[in-house]
């Protein structure tokens, strides 16, 4: 998966979309499983949102490239670990570890993590980001998918019906997105 940096210096992410939709006690993370290279789809059915942590009570969806995705999701797990799998603490400590270790600070990937409890964005920059409105979307696709899930949380009440419309209309629209998604609720 690829990157580029615009004129602000933010990283903008291609090949990919992973949603995040929290309604209640249920959320959804919903990811598309195209990989990308250049303007060439490599795989169409890659799986970027997993269950990790003791039980598969954490659910994960990357975007970004593939390696630093697995060594974040192998910490991640590590601090679940560590702090008896309050994803809340082990995502600010991953942030932090991410932020200030010379090796992960050059990891190029977003993530969107949730258990029962939260739903939380997190960054290379040391963000432990709670969204708005329980939605959250990383990714090339992420603002088509984002921008769809809030218009339609007017109108579904159930997270994984936002979740699959809205990675519809992200595909629709994203070259770098497809419909082959990989669904996981918590």
């Amino acid at each position: 998966m690829n990157s580029n940096s615009d004129s602000h210096g933010l990283v903008q992410w291609h090949s990919t979309t992973i949603i995040g939709v929290k309604r209640g006690d249920v959320t959804v993370i919903a990811g598309d499983g195209q990989v990308s290279m250049g303007n060439t789809v490599m795989k169409p059915n890659a799986r970027k949102v997993r269950r990790i942590g003791e039980g598969g009570k954490v659910v994960a969806g990357f975007a970004g490239a593939t390696a630093d995705a697995f060594t974040l999701f192998e910490r991640l797990e590590k601090k679940l670990e560590q702090y008896n799998g309050q994803l809340l603490r082990a995502a600010v400590e991953l942030t932090k570890d991410w932020r200030m270790d010379k090796y992960l600070r050059n990891l190029e990937a977003l993530m969107i993590v949730a258990d029962q409890e939260n739903l939380l964005v997190l960054t290379g920059n040391g963000d432990v980001l709670e969204p708005e409105g329980g939605i959250a979307a990383i990714g090339s696709g992420g603002m088509y998918a984002l921008s769809a899930a809030r218009a339609l949380v007017d109108y579904e009440t159930d997270p994984e019906t936002i979740a699959r419309k809205a990675m519809a209309v992200a595909a629709d629209v994203c070259v770098f997105t497809n419909n082959n998604l990989t669904v996981e609720t918590v």
